[in-house]
């Protein structure tokens, strides 16, 4: 009886079934947090509650619960999330409600939507400049981390603050604009490009602390590079940083939630396409040795494709639920729910091989880069090559 218990022991517990509570692992700092977030919650329903219905007002706390979580289950987002809405706010301030009063210095340069965004592409190609030189020197010193790795993931933080700025400050921007037409920015390919490099440099930076990945970055901010191009190419061929009135299928409360929760998904399924493509230069006969080995990418490259799928679950649902308020009908096989259910379908068999049948290596590596063509194909080829009840979203 003893030997059992010593050997029950030894067993490695889940960090979530650990016998100190996850209540009172909590320190001053957090519960800090979480009245930081209950008071700007507060102020947004003193302040504007001729802009929210009952609906909206119950996204606001949901938010702000959910902010208070995520600060709380990976801390930097303790300083994240308020510094970015207290920037926002003094874009407020300086903007005084007149949207033309924008040539002041702090405007013009940092705190406009367009100004913080394209601080936010800048700092996505330095960070991916600290994260190869970082990790070559690394593996020529045989080290795990160095000065370059370090920069290049303060720079990412910088890249996801400034992006998650600069969307706050364009859903303002979109109020001074149209006084009645106002709209969370997430309406169109633009916003949610902008939205999708945010939740991507996040999740990439939380699994970077969790299994030390500062190594792979390079792949991570290789892919955030390509989307900065199409961001760019996007603004100067098609002006798309122009803020627009949201057209009539948009204008429902369900698209604050729906939409975020879907580019929770994106963005981890395209992660976890760039860490297949990091395993699979580990796993080659001349392994590259700069970066981690190939069970710790694939690891957190099965937690990042679970995560997305539990948001691309909710976000299906929640689309679903959309569609009968809308259209008075729950699924129509529209091309985008298709595919939607396709790219679906596709990673719970990726999901089922791992965890039931116990499969690894190179196939769910190779698997997770197809899912990323899938996903894409779902994003943006349907928009661009079919026609259904979602083609409002035409590039």
């Amino acid at each position: 009886m003893n030997d059992a218990g010593n050997q029950a022991a030894r067993l490695p517990q889940h960090e979530l079934l650990q016998e100190r509570s996850f209540w009172r692992g909590l320190k001053a700092a957090d519960w800090l947090f979480a009245l930081v977030i209950a008071a700007v919650a507060v102020a947004v329903q003193l302040m504007l509650p001729h802009r929210m219905d009952n609906y909206e007002v119950a996204i606001l706390w949901g938010s702000a619960a959910m902010a208070i979580g995520l600060g709380w289950f990976f801390k930097p987002l303790r300083w994240f999330i308020p510094l970015s809405i207290a920037l926002a706010y003094l874009s407020t301030l300086l903007y005084a409600g007149d949207y033309d009063n924008n040539t002041k210095f702090l405007l013009k340069y940092f705190l406009s939507s367009q100004s913080a965004i394209m601080w936010q592409c800048a700092f996505v190609f330095f960070a991916l400049f600290c994260y190869i030189a970082g990790a070559v020197a690394a593996a020529k010193q045989q080290q795990t981390t160095n000065t370059l790795l370090g920069m290049g993931t303060a720079f990412a933080w910088v890249s996801a603050l400034a992006g998650f700025t600069g969307l706050l400050v364009r859903w303002h921007e979109s109020y001074l604009l149209r006084p009645d037409a106002g709209h969370i920015p997430v309406s169109n390919l633009y916003e949610v490009f902008i939205l999708f490099m945010v939740i991507t440099a996040v999740m990439y930076l939380y699994y970077e602390g969790k299994f030390a990945l500062q190594r792979a970055g390079a792949f991570v901010f290789s892919f955030m590079a390509v989307l900065v191009g199409f961001v760019l190419w996007y603004v100067v061929a098609r002006e798309a940083q122009q803020i627009l009135p949201l057209i009539p299928a948009l204008q429902s409360w369900w698209m604050k939630i729906h939409v975020p929760a879907n580019f929770i998904g994106y963005g981890a399924f395209c992660m976890a396409a760039m860490l297949g493509v990091a395993e699979l230069l580990v796993l080659r006969k001349n392994g590259v040795r700069w970066l981690p080995d190939a069970q710790t990418i694939e690891e957190a490259m099965y937690k990042a494709i679970a995560v997305g799928f539990l948001f691309f679950t909710i976000a299906t649902i929640l689309g679903a639920l959309w569609a009968a308020d809308a259209w008075g009908r729950y699924w129509s096989w529209d091309p985008k729910e298709t595919w939607a259910f396709i790219v679906w379908l596709n990673y719970a068999v990726w999901l089922h091989l791992r965890l039931v049948a116990g499969w690894r290596g190179k196939v769910l590596a190779w698997w997770a880069i197809i899912g990323l063509f899938i996903t894409a194909f779902a994003f943006l080829g349907v928009n661009m090559f079919l026609s259904g009840l979602h083609s409002y979203g035409t590039l």
